[in-house]
């Protein structure tokens, strides 16, 4: 069999394909990668022998450019074998992700990892931009998915710690301007706190008794239909914190949800954790997180 004749045949049939079809050239790019990159395989004699044919790819990169033009460097044809390697079936390819997605991911080795990030893109439409700055900010490591993907819960969507942005990220911050960076930079925040939450208010008023209190941050998680109380401090994690979050979480369930709605859930973000105290705090409803500056 001559691979390389096949290989430059997949690769002219796919940019016809692309011309004449145009609403569906994602996916033609997709499968003829997938394709090449079987037959890169299959020509350096099967995937453990893969990593020895690097002088193959050499060859081949240097014949398709000469012979089709740009795009078919020897980077790109390691993707395709890479990425024949990672799926191995086509059925199991998401054509949701752009070739420019893959080529973001297929340097991950770690396969929940990788499925992580396929889940994300697709959930949120990511941008490549938008994929390559949560690979960079490690946001699979600060959730903490270890094992097999499953349906994920709310406390497994909150990243720790979370990165907050500020303007000088050397100065000591008081609770006040964490707060006020966080309002000037709100859409990274709720992306950067997890999956599915919305911004409903900051400093809410509510009156328990006789007294006035304010809610630093109230959310509500679109995913799990329930209001997310947020309180922000600049501390280690304290006892007192989870009596204050779970008196506001009691005050939101009773005044402001709806019957549709799950029960209000509550967040603590602190400086620091403080496991001693946390191992008492048994109310399934509260999660905590750290933050860092960026």
């Amino acid at each position: 069999m001559n691979y390389y004749n096949e290989i430059k045949e997949t690769l002219v049939k796919n940019e016809i394909y692309k011309k004449v079809k145009d609403y569906s050239k994602n996916k033609s790019d997709l499968k003829a990668y997938f394709e090449v990159g079987r037959l890169i395989v299959e020509a350096q004699g099967g995937e453990k022998r893969a990593k020895y044919g690097n002088k193959l790819i050499k060859e081949y990169s240097e014949r398709l450019t000469r012979e089709l033009g740009k795009g078919y460097t020897e980077r790109n044809l390691r993707n395709m074998r890479n990425f024949y390697n990672k799926f191995k079936k086509w059925h199991t390819v998401c054509a949701e992700l752009s070739w420019s997605h893959y080529r973001c991911l297929l340097s991950i080795d770690d396969d929940n990892e990788f499925n992580y990030y396929v889940m994300i893109v697709k959930k949120f439409n990511l941008s490549v931009r938008e994929l390559l700055e949560r690979i960079k900010s490690k946001e699979y490591e600060r959730i903490g998915f270890k094992e097999e993907l499953e349906e994920p819960k709310i406390n497994t969507l909150i990243k720790n710690p979370i990165m907050i942005k500020v303007g000088d990220k050397n100065k000591k911050l008081s609770e006040y301007a964490l707060h006020h960076s966080i309002l000037e930079n709100m859409d990274d925040f709720l992306k950067e706190l997890g999956i599915g939450f919305a911004y409903i208010g900051s400093e809410v008023k509510i009156k328990i008794g006789n007294n006035y209190h304010y809610i630093d941050f109230l959310l509500f998680n679109y995913k799990f239909n329930c209001f997310v109380v947020v309180e922000l401090k600049v501390t280690e994690f304290k006892a007192e914190y989870i009596g204050q979050i779970i008196k506001y979480m009691n005050y939101v369930d009773k005044n402001i949800k709806e019957l549709v709605n799950d029960k209000t859930v509550g967040v603590v973000i602190c400086k620091k954790d403080n496991k001693y105290v946390l191992e008492y705090c048994t109310d399934d409803r509260i999660f905590t997180t750290t933050y860092k500056v960026k």
